[in-house]
């Protein structure tokens, strides 16, 4: 019996995937378990196996075409089975009765929409839009989301889909159109001899969004609006940590190991975490969850983007043993080899930005943690002591709090608590 292949979640925020590489070609025999595709997650890539045995009959998206989860990507089946329904005789996944789906429509895959012209948005026929008898308008979740992004007006757009559902293709040509139209606004009141170049070629270039930058791109949206952010700064002398680090590196440096700053830092706020669990904490919409053990996000930049590797249980580590996991974990991030368990379930996170000269910034918090530092340059800073002008190696620490989880006096306490221990580093023992 034919075996449907579908894009599977490989990653527990998966919404769509683009397959990398084929490691199966059509005709190949295939044995259920067998590693069929190698595929580009939001977070990492990951290998798609088969769910059953015969042959790879049929390869619905090629190499760099990417599809949402559920969509149908391969047919494997035995050499004399008829498939035809399976593939529609051959044409788009999306046109075959058996692969589209009912009221909860899965869009086709950026590689089926090329081969069906964008439909018409501005000439169409009103009996060719989108709707029902019933009046309502047919339109899949996703083409829903990006009309709204994009302020299209559904009830003007024609579908192409099946049945005359709007898809993604059909917001996308009805953007294009409606960016393309010039608006009252701006030829209200032209300005007289100004005319504007049109943009020649050359002149730029847009590039295709990866699984990764369209994770952050939803996760950020999902974050800043909705969650009510609050922001509170410490200055810390950091000159005891910095003799501590040399201390601690000197008696690794027989093992060929040493720690960073930013390792004593994330020990440092476990610790912390620990003493204020209500920091501790994610938000669940009707209750507010607080841990009991500190795993902690480390944003690592990729080049796609940003990856957060969890240390987990950071509060039983020692700064050593943390800081050989970041930088495992850091290694296997940039290569998009880490596992959805290692990148997920954060209780608190930081990201340092310190190493590129960034002094003081905010970082934007990852529902539903409730908090995230952000670890700025470390400088030498002239300040008063005890009345004298001294010079001191300092950092400044921004913490991002969600106040609906985290008050104004709950997050200044964590951050004495924090300072204190990075200050006097023993206190991070105790």
């Amino acid at each position: 019996m034919a075996t449907k292949v579908h894009m599977e979640a490989l990653s527990p925020t998966m919404e769509e995937g683009q397959v990398v590489k084929w490691l199966k070609a059509e005709g190949d025999p295939v044995a259920s378990g067998d590693i069929l595709a190698e595929i580009e997650t939001d977070k990492a890539t990951m290998e798609l196996v088969a769910r059953g045995d015969g042959q790879l009959r049929k390869i619905l998206v090629s190499e760099g075409g990417t599809a949402p989860v559920g969509e149908v990507i391969a047919v494997i089946a035995t050499a004399d089975e008829d498939i035809a329904d399976l593939i529609g005789n051959g044409g788009p996944a999306s046109a075959s009765p058996s692969i589209a789906k009912s009221d909860h429509d899965i869009e086709p895959s950026a590689q089926t929409e090329a081969a069906v012209p964008p439909a018409p948005t501005t000439a169409a026929e009103p009996g060719a839009r989108g709707g029902a008898a019933d009046g309502r308008i047919k339109v899949s979740p996703l083409a829903r989301r990006l009309a709204g992004e994009a302020g299209v007006d559904l009830a003007t757009v024609a579908g192409s889909g099946p049945g005359g559902r709007i898809v993604k293709r059909d917001i996308e040509a009805a953007a294009l159109v409606l960016e393309a139209a010039p608006t009252e606004a701006v030829h209200a009141a032209p300005l007289a001899g100004v005319v504007s170049p049109p943009a020649a070629a050359g002149d730029f270039e847009d590039v295709p969004l990866s699984q990764m930058r369209k994770a952050i791109a939803r996760r950020l949206v999902e974050s800043i609006g909705p969650v009510p952010h609050f922001y509170l700064t410490v200055d810390v002398d950091m000159s005891r940590l910095g003799e501590a680090r040399q201390r601690i590196n000197g008696l690794l440096e027989a093992r060929g190991r040493k720690i960073s700053i930013n390792d004593m830092i994330i020990r440092a706020t476990a610790a912390a975490l620990r003493q204020h669990p209500d920091c501790n904490a994610h938000w669940g919409g009707d209750h507010v969850r607080r841990f009991h053990r500190v795993h902690i996000g480390v944003a690592v930049a990729i080049d796609d983007g940003l990856i957060t590797p969890v240390v987990r249980d950071a509060h039983l580590k020692g700064v050593a043993q943390i800081g050989a996991e970041v930088r495992e974990l850091a290694g296997r991030a940039r290569g998009k080899k880490l596992l959805p368990e290692e990148y997920t379930g954060a209780t608190f996170s930081i990201s340092n930005l310190g190493m590129l000269g960034i002094h003081e910034f905010t970082a934007v918090i990852n529902p539903p943690e409730a908090g995230i530092l952000a670890i700025g340059a470390l400088a030498d800073t002239t300040v008063v002591v005890d009345g004298e002008v001294v010079i001191q190696p300092r950092m400044r620490i921004t913490m991002s709090c969600d106040h609906r989880v985290i008050d104004g006096a709950q997050g200044a306490r964590f951050l004495a608590t924090l300072k204190a221990m990075l200050e006097e580093p023993a206190a991070m023992l105790i």
